[in-house]
């Protein structure tokens, strides 16, 4: 489970992860090596995209960016969104949930364990990174409006 995974990491990188009660407007806060996740986060899938972002922070912010009126402050959570997009829904996972035969949205982010929402900025932030589509490794063409795979096939 992308969860578990998440938590094995962030031991790994020497963060200590706790689940406590937080306001409702709070799914995760990252500080001094270690990630608060709310507890009142009903998923653990929700629990693991909160935890993807919290692990993005660890890794792209500095300082107290908690007043989300600084502009600093909300390019730095800019950031930690998009490299927990980079690390939860890489492009290479909805080419394995293509192989999978892994259809629709619902499906695709159950498949690779995010939710439907967290999916769908993912393939935006994406889309505007690259625009419709990418190639990938010269062999899929992952097209990102709508969403779908296709096989490259070399020419013969």
């Amino acid at each position: 489970m992308l969860y578990d995974s998440l938590l094995r990491e962030a031991e790994h990188l020497g963060i200590d992860t706790y689940e406590k009660p937080m306001s409702p407007r709070n799914k995760g806060l990252y500080g001094d090596n270690i990630i608060w996740i709310n507890k009142m986060i009903p998923t653990r899938v929700e629990k693991a995209c909160a935890l993807g972002e919290e692990l993005g922070h660890h890794h792209t912010s500095y300082g107290d960016i908690l007043d989300q009126s600084d502009v600093c402050a909300r390019k730095q959570e800019l950031r930690a969104r998009q490299w927990a997009y980079w690390r939860l829904v890489p492009l290479t996972e909805i080419v394995r949930a293509y192989k999978a035969r892994v259809s629709g949205r619902h499906e695709i982010a159950e498949f690779i364990g995010v939710t439907e929402a967290f999916l769908q900025d993912s393939i935006d932030r994406y889309r505007e990174k690259y625009g419709l589509f990418v190639v990938l490794d010269k062999q899929y063409t992952v097209y990102l409006d709508p969403l779908g795979v296709a096989e490259l096939f070399p020419e013969s």
